[in-house]
């Protein structure tokens, strides 16, 4: 059920929007929003790239209806997403979770 369900790994990919690097560059999250088609609003899906690990990737952020989005990191390992406080590698936001 977890899988079918809240798996994070199976998001649409979404279209690039943007991208911020955290202030050591360890990290850049880059952000897509997807477009579920005319009766489902947008989602904005944010991927964690491991700058240093052969440019691994984790999504960590899936919110539904939003479109645009404000990124901002506040010290090496804490990003805000939208107003989602964030502590990568280990947080992630699923509004499906909330």
């Amino acid at each position: 059920m977890y899988w079918a369900f809240y798996d994070m790994s199976r998001l649409p990919t979404g279209e690039y929007v943007t991208e911020e690097t955290s202030p050591d560059g360890k990290y850049t999250v880059k952000v897509y929003v997807t477009n579920g088609g005319a009766t489902v609003p947008y989602a904005i899906r944010g991927e964690l790239v491991f700058n240093q690990e052969n440019n691994k990737t984790k999504n960590i952020y899936w919110n539904y209806k939003e479109d645009t989005v404000i990124i901002t990191w506040t010290d090496n390992d804490t990003v805000v997403i939208n107003g989602h406080t964030l502590n990568v590698p280990k947080d992630k936001f699923n509004f499906r979770q909330q």
